[in-house]
């Protein structure tokens, strides 16, 4: 074994960051036989150093992160800082001054990684950035390196907990949106402004990065149809409970049936309860990939939280420090196909629509007929009437988005259409 030990710059110690160091310290016998040297915590880069940091020797804390990642003698360097910048001028700082780097970063992945790869491959570095998706699951690297020789054509999954436990909450217990993000919050699982989360943002992020590695094409968070479930309501949950469905926020990347472009969406979905992703409950994450030759495959576990993404940044140290100890190198960005990316009016897919209208005859017929000069043909239709007030529930084939979009648009033109009181896809079948 080597003596000298791999230094490691450690860029943030919060929640994550302080696991890191905390298992680096505590397990430094196991990772130096692993890696095949010792492995140093040379210093921890923080923005209020007068706080207390169990396990972190307060001589190592800097504010200067700046200095900390472009010393000569740092072999690795872990950022879990997050955000755009400076996060973007650190990492490309390490690469250029000799450092491999591990991130969490899954913003400014999905914002601007291809300079961050071609960063580390013109300096001839590692960048490594299993914890920038669902956390401890491991997703990334077999992704990356296990389906290397395979063709995947969709990655379907939830990969925000947050998410995940507020409907999992409104499904189980009839909680309404407002109440169910209460108890995100008040368990920790929900930010004080959990706008990222609710919005999407989060889980439109990952399908970025997911879709970029799946089909070898830079796919950037712009290209992600993203929407929220703010308006998901008690009375959607209820709705999808008669179809046997539930609500989950999917995150979905799929290949063109032609191969010749690609999709990537976030959105509310219902899927039947027989789908495994419906069995998802609380703050997990679950991922299917499906390909060519492995067929489906189904990644699951916690996908947020200190320790879990500190043992996916760890498994990520490991990999870059044994690159560096061997003169080696992993995998870079593979984005030689460079398919396009269709908007979200080109993907097929089907729609859950429920309707307020006037309760007499024709009603039904005038909806059809609107569904009909759109090219959308009608599943199912449920009827629920009483005084004068009726409801219509229609489930559709599947369609382009775009013509279920005008088809809905047209519905609201109905004078027998009160209103469209929600609508939501259908996914998982």
């Amino acid at each position: 074994m080597r003596t000298r030990p791999l230094k490691v710059a450690l860029l943030g110690c919060g929640v994550v960051g302080s696991e890191v160091a905390r298992i680096m310290t505590a397990h430094a016998d196991d990772l130096a036989a692993r890696i095949g040297a010792p492995v140093e915590l040379a210093g921890v880069a923080v923005r209020r150093p007068d706080r207390v940091r169990e396990g972190v020797d307060p001589a190592l804390v800097t504010t200067d992160a700046a200095a900390l990642a472009r010393r000569e003698d740092i072999d690795v360097v872990i950022e879990v800082i997050g955000g755009i910048e400076p996060a973007r001028k650190l990492i490309t700082s390490a690469f250029e001054h000799g450092a491999s780097v591990v991130t969490a970063n899954k913003a400014l992945l999905a914002e601007d990684g291809p300079t961050l790869h071609e960063a580390a491959e013109k300096h001839g570095n590692d960048l490594y950035y299993e914890a920038a998706v669902a956390a401890a699951i491991p997703l990334v690297r077999p992704l990356r390196e296990s389906m290397a020789g395979d063709k995947v054509n969709r990655v379907l999954g939830i990969v925000n907990g947050t998410t995940n436990f507020i409907l999992d909450r409104m499904d189980s217990s009839g909680a309404g949106y407002g109440e169910a993000l209460d108890e995100a919050t008040a368990l920790g699982y929900a930010e004080a402004d959990p706008t990222a989360d609710v919005e999407g943002f989060d889980a439109a992020a990952k399908a970025a990065i997911l879709a970029g590695i799946a089909f070898h094409t830079r796919v950037r968070l712009d290209d992600v149809h993203r929407e929220g479930l703010t308006e998901i309501s008690a009375a959607d949950i209820a709705s999808a409970k008669r179809m046997g469905c539930t609500v989950k926020l999917l995150a979905i990347c799929e290949r063109a049936a032609d191969g010749r472009s690609v999709t990537a969406r976030v959105h509310p979905a219902m899927i039947p309860l027989s789908h495994p992703l419906a069995n998802v409950r609380e703050a997990y994450n679950a991922v299917f990939v499906e390909s060519e030759a492995a067929g489906q495959l189904m990644f699951y576990g916690p996908g947020a939280g200190g320790a879990p993404t500190a043992s996916a940044v760890l498994g990520d140290l490991v990999a870059a420090c044994r690159n560096k100890l061997n003169g080696a190198k992993g995998p870079g960005e593979s984005a030689y196909a460079q398919l396009p990316v269709s908007p979200m009016g080109e993907v097929v897919t089907r729609y859950h629509i429920s309707l307020d209208v006037a309760d007499k005859p024709g009603v039904l017929a005038q909806v059809a007929t609107t569904f009909a000069e759109h090219g959308v043909s009608i599943d199912t239709v449920r009827q629920q009437g009483k005084d004068g007030d009726a409801w219509l529930v229609v489930v559709t084939h599947s369609a382009p988005d775009a013509a279920l979009s005008s088809t809905v648009e047209a519905l609201r033109g109905l004078d027998t259409v009160r209103g469209v009181a929600s609508i939501m896809r259908v996914e998982g079948e």
